[in-house]
Parts: C-alpha cells; structure tokens; sequence
C-alpha cells in the first residue's frame, strides 16, 4: 500500500502549510528553549547548591591551626613561676623606678647623666642578670645594651629578645591624669610614658631573666637581649650598631622577637573574645616632600595659579586616588582565616570564605583601610611668608605605609603618574621596602613557641599572624635571621590604642606581672630550661645535670 502526499494545488492551501509547518516549528523551538533554560537553570541551581555546601562547610570548620601542632624540636619542661606576695611588690617597684628617670631620644640631644643613672637603677635590682657568669653584659652606640645569655648547647641556634628604653615626649599640661614620669597608680593602672611603649618589655624580659637565674636554671639554647636607646628616631645609632656586633661575630639566629602587635580585646569589630595578633611583617615606610614653584609677586595682581594653588591641586589628586587595594596580597587574609570561626554571623560566613567575599571586605575604617592597600597621609604643608605676597614655593611633606605586596619605587611611580603635573616636583626624603613575611605555618618553631606560650597562660585567646602597619627596628636585623615576629603580651581594649604616643599612656599591674610570666615562660619554652648543679662534658658537649 502506497502512501499518497499531499500537494497544495492553490495558492491559499500553500500559505495554509507554510503557515501550519511555521506554527509547528515554533512550538519545537519553544519546547527546545524551554529544555535548555531548564537545563541551565537546574545547573545553576547544583552549581548554587555546591557553592552553598562549601561555603556552610567552610564557615563550620574553618580554624585555621586551631588545635596548636606543637612540634618536638626539643625537649621543654615547664618551669613553675610561682611569684610570692612580697615579690609582687619588688617586681612592681622595679618597674616604677624606670620612669623616674626619663629618656627621649625623639630630641637628638640626650642626658648622658639620666642614661647612666637608669643603668645604675638596673644593676641595683637586677644582681643576677648583671652578676651571672651566663651572661655578658655590652654597652652598644654609647647608650644601647647587648646581653649574651649562654646556652649549654652550642648546636642549637641562639634566638633574640628586642626592646627599646627610650620614649616620644609627654607634658603634664597636655591632659595627663597623673605626670607623664611619676608611675603614678590609679586604679590598679601605672601611668607613665613608655608603660605600653615600651618599658613594659624592657623591663619584663630583664626580671624575667633575673627570675630564671634566681631558681638556679640555665638555658640549652642561648640567646641575645638587645635594649635599643632610640628607637623612636629609627634606631641607627641603637638597633644598628648592635646588629653590626652580632654580625662581626658571626651570630646567626633563630628568629627574633620585638615589639609590635598585641592582645586585641574588644577593638576588632565582630569578634568574640580577644584576639593574639602576633605581626609577622611590617610595612614599609616613605616620606616625600612635594614642591611646586612660582614667581614672586603682589597679591594684588594674582596669576591664575601660584605654588599653593598648583601643589594643593596635586595633593587632592593623590588623596582622591588610593594607591590600588591588595587585600590578600600580604598576610592580612591569613589573619582574618585565623580568626574567622570567632566572629559572630554574618561576618564568619564572609571571613570564612574570603576566597569568595575578598571584594567585600571593607575598606572605610581607616584601621581596615590601612591593612588592604599602602596608605597615604599629607603631615605638613608648608608656604607664604605674608599675607600680600604670592609665595614663590610650596611643600608639602607626605607619609606612606607600604603595603607588601608593592616596593618602594613602585609607589613613587604611582605618585608621579597620579600627580601627572611636571610643575610639581617629588623628592625622596626616605624610605624603605616592607619587611618580609616570616614563616608562621606549623612547622615554624619561633611563631609556635610564642603561640604554645600565650595558650598556655590565656586559654581563651585566638591566635593569629598579622601585619604590623607602624615600624620598629628589628629591620636592622634582617640579615642575622629570615623570622622576625612583633608581639607583647599587652592587653588593649577599646580606647587604649589612643594611649599609644598619647596622653594618659598606662599598663595595668595586672598586665605587667603576665608580661614578666609571658617572658619566663617563652623562655623556658625556646630554651629548654632544666635545673642543675653544674655543667657536665659528655662526648665533647656539655650536659645539663639536674638537681
């Protein structure tokens, strides 16, 4: 049987197919259309549903070296660092004295006198650390002091505790609840200049030590003390004149620890509890001075632009244009990883995953501002003489904290192409790359002892790796070790940070003895301190004989 096929015979029943096979065409498209949107939709949706798991998985658990993997390099015990009452009362007089005498090395011209009667002040009530046959006591640059405390092991590499003795000015008369230099106790607070920058170390790793050798302990592993005399002005008669002894005796290190970060409770928006930030690199630093000139004239008869007018002009182009954001660039992501199963919603879901939300984190504070990108700040401005003259010249001096990820010729190219004024002229007056990122994985032994010690006496602090964004000495070092870490165990809480170089600085007596402990026990911790009678030589190294 044959089957017959239908031919339109007139023109009405050709446009009635054509008609009938478009209508049908467009039905299967649609139905085509349909699927593939459905198909892309449901694909969506997994890719949505996959991206949700990972997140909620993330956010959950996410602790970043939360349980501390505290590695066996060495044999430690710890030392019990039972302090009586009476001890109490020395150790905080101690500390009182050293403002007695105070040091400013922010004025180039110093006290010799003040100087020499703070190194009496120390060897009065620190007899062992000045007395001990463990240790070799230097004057470094004048006023600077290096500190040799021998180990028994010469295998073991020394490490190095940092601190500076001089201070930035005070006045009374600036608002000071109680003078600047009394130490003056207020309500379980010592006030004075220097209680939190940074007397508070000097003097806690001097009577720590003095503690250790007092119980009659001596360390496997040695190490340097170096106590800078000024810091404040960059440490290159201090900080550099020491770096340059160890070196002349070819003293590598371990790693090194300074000032720099500390305890944060109450100051990271979000976070539950305090938060240990402990800085494994600091930014780098630069000072420009900007100038344009003109010619001289009478006010009378102004130009359209003069010097103030062309270099105001150049400034707000560079206030207007921050330097590129690098969030993720330098150690700050790490930071927030560390602390993000410790913030409340919806911050732990974002800081958990900022592999996905890195664009959102925000940039408007100036705190946050100053960890995404390298900052800049005009400090001084400077031009005209009278009121009815054009000024010939202006300047204008800016202060930069260098990211990083960028270099220091990498920013003055930014200027110059942002300013994009050739009346304008750059000048660097100094400057210095940022310090490199030292190790704080699991297996670094520096970043570890320092966390296993805090965890140890402050159970409920989160601990993580952060970037100092002000500057210390400790870069004059660099060439001894490839880890340096900036942390005390100085409690801030909100409004203390202000205190810092301000008015009314002060340390709570509480704080100081855990920063006396913090250092005992850190140094129990790297040394592995064990009690003894006296030295033995066994296969040509000595051997710690214990009571």
């Amino acid at each position: 049987m044959q089957h017959s096929t239908f031919v339109p015979e007139s023109p009405i029943e050709c446009a009635a197919l054509h008609a009938f096979v478009y209508r049908k065409m467009l039905v299967h498209n649609k139905w085509r259309i349909i699927r593939l949107l459905t198909l892309v939709g449901l694909s969506l949706l997994l890719v949505l549903l996959i991206l949700f798991i990972v997140v909620m998985s993330r956010t959950f658990t996410l602790k970043e070296n939360l349980g501390l993997q505290f590695a066996q390099w060495e044999n430690t015990t710890i030392i019990s660092a039972d302090i009586s009452k009476q001890q109490r009362e020395v150790l905080l007089a101690n500390f009182k004295g050293i403002f007695l005498s105070p040091l400013f090395t922010f004025f180039v011209k110093t006290s010799a006198r003040k100087l020499k009667c703070k190194l009496r002040l120390s060897l009065a009530v620190f007899p062992n650390v000045f007395s001990s046959s463990l240790v070799k006591h230097e004057v470094v640059g004048n006023y600077s002091h290096l500190f040799t405390v021998l180990g028994t092991d010469p295998e073991l590499v020394p490490y190095m505790l940092l601190a500076h003795i001089d201070v930035v000015p005070a006045n009374e008369v600036d608002g000071w609840e109680a003078p600047p230099f009394s130490a003056k106790e207020l309500n379980g607070f010592i006030y004075g200049r220097g209680t939190i920058d940074n007397k508070q170390c000097v003097m806690g790793i001097l009577q720590a030590v003095e503690y250790l050798l007092e119980r009659g302990y001596v360390p496997r592993r040695g190490f340097y003390i170096g106590l800078g005399h000024d810091e404040e002005v960059y440490g290159y008669n201090g900080a550099v004149n020491i770096a340059k002894v160890l070196k002349s005796g070819g003293v590598k290190l371990q790693y090194i620890l300074d000032e720099g970060l500390a305890v944060m409770d109450g100051i990271i928006t979000g976070l539950n509890g305090p938060a240990a930030l402990i800085g494994v690199s600091e930014k780098g630093q630069a000072t420009v001075k900007l100038s344009a000139s003109t010619r001289l004239g009478h006010s009378s008869m102004p130009p359209k632009e003069n010097s103030i007018g062309i270099l105001a002009a150049a400034i707000t182009r560079l206030e207007e244009s921050p330097m590129p954001r690098l969030f993720g660039y330098g150690p700050e992501q790490s930071t927030f990883e560390h602390l993000a199963h410790k913030f409340q919603f919806p911050l732990r879901f974002m800081m958990s995953n900022l592999w996905l939300f890195n664009p959102l984190v925000m940039e408007r504070r100036p705190d946050m501002n100053a960890f995404v990108r390298t900052t800049t700040a005009v400090t001084m401005f400077n031009s005209g003489v009278k009121v009815n003259v054009l000024p010939s010249h202006a300047e204008a001096f800016v202060n930069l904290r260098i990211h990083p990820a960028q270099t220091l010729q990498e920013v003055l190219d930014l200027i110059k192409s942002t300013i994009s004024d050739n009346r304008v002229k750059l000048e660097l007056v100094d400057g210095f790359d940022s310090l490199p990122i030292s190790s704080y994985d699991e297996q670094s032994f520096g970043y570890q002892i320092i966390k296993k010690t805090l965890l140890d006496m402050f159970p409920q602090v989160t601990v993580a790796p952060s970037i100092c964004i002000g500057n210390t000495d400790s870069r004059h070092y660099m060439d001894l070790t490839q880890d340096i870490y900036r942390f005390n165990p100085t409690w801030l809480r909100p409004g203390e940070p202000e205190r810092i170089h301000g008015i009314n600085e002060r340390m709570s007596v509480q704080n100081y003895e855990e920063i006396v402990l913090f250092y005992f026990q850190n140094a129990c911790l790297k040394t592995s301190c064990d009690a003894y009678d006296g030295v033995q030589m066994e296969r040509g190294h000595p051997k710690l004989v214990k009571k």
